[in-house]
């Protein structure tokens, strides 16, 4: 049975390379999967897995070295025209990963909020300007006033607050949301996952949520893909892949998601990844979906012992869907 959701993005084939021809380093290595309109599609992995290579791609920061990245129908990876340039940078926004860092410490919030308004004349006046940056602020649940201040003025949150705002003018139908709580504090955190779950109801948002924290995305998304070096090894949705886990990536971070139980915490047993498991020498891995919708990078070796172990049927798929 095919799913009938409508597709926004579809990522193909994805490969993304840094460094020279004798350096070349491979960042992410032949990832597809597509987002649905409407969703929340977590991407979930450790540092250096390849997950914010992936979010800058499509948003045209990291260079696409070969694939397809297709958003509503149309390619916007490689080179684009003028017009379809202005338009994804209307219709894709980025959460930062550090509100810090991203928030431009000599300008006031009002500038700041009204960046992409001015880069791209996407106001008619300046009351309108004006107008709109309230707005925003008032729907992240931060005072108008607080337009007239600089970011060191407020706190982790807040800023992370202003970082949202700035998205949300832009009216944008799809937000790339790169870790936008691992720097703020545990108390905040869940105050800033209620507001992004609120935000995308009221205004029809589409998310690619990224992290590497499991607990965290399954309180958020929809469906995960793990990610390992930069391949994606499991796709599914959220409390499949957390019900009924198939690789030993994913395996492995699942048993390290501490529990608030303090005897479960001290009798857990950590699983310890190790690639070497795999025999990839001759029988090389493909992206199978093993069950209905549920996905997973093995080779015909590795299927037919999840089969057995598990009683499923791969169906034939070189992709996700």
């Amino acid at each position: 049975m095919k799913n009938e959701k409508e597709i926004l993005l579809e990522v193909k084939n994805l490969k993304v390379e840094f460094g020279s021809k004798k350096k070349k380093f491979t960042a992410v290595n032949d990832v597809s999967f597509d987002i649905y309109k409407g969703e929340t599609f977590g991407l979930v992995g450790e540092s250096g897995s390849g997950k914010t290579t992936i979010g800058r791609s499509i948003i045209r920061i990291n260079q696409v070295s070969s694939g397809e990245i297709i958003y509503n129908g149309e390619k916007i990876s490689g080179k684009i025209s003028k017009s379809l340039d202005k338009e994804i940078t209307k219709k894709i926004q980025m959460i930062f990963q550090d509100p810090m860092a991203s928030l431009n410490e000599r300008a006031k919030v009002d500038y700041i909020v009204s960046e992409g308004l001015y880069n791209l004349n996407n106001h008619k006046s300046e009351d309108e300007r004006k107008t709109i940056v309230d707005n925003a602020l008032l729907e992240v649940g931060l005072l108008p006033e607080f337009a007239s201040r600089f970011p060191h003025e407020f706190s982790g949150g807040q800023r992370q607050r202003i970082g949202i705002a700035r998205t949300l003018v832009m009216k944008p139908e799809f937000i790339i949301a790169d870790e936008p709580i691992s720097a703020l504090d545990v108390s905040i955190r869940a105050q800033v996952l209620n507001l992004l779950s609120s935000l995308q109801k009221a205004n029809d948002l589409t998310y690619l949520f990224i992290a590497h924290d499991l607990s965290v995305v399954r309180f958020i998304a929809d469906r995960i893909g793990v990610i390992y070096k930069g391949r994606i090894v499991e796709l599914a949705e959220a409390e499949e892949l957390f019900n009924n886990p198939i690789h030993p990536y994913t395996k492995a971070l699942l048993s390290a998601i501490p529990q608030p139980d303090p005897r479960k915490e001290k009798n857990k047993k950590i699983e310890v990844y190790d690639s070497s498991c795999h025999s990839y020498d001759e029988d090389k891995p493909k992206f199978i979906e093993i069950e209905e919708g549920h996905f997973i990078l093995a080779n015909e070796d590795e299927i037919n012992q999840y089969k057995e172990s598990g009683n499923m049927i791969a169906i034939d798929a070189s992709k996700a869907v």
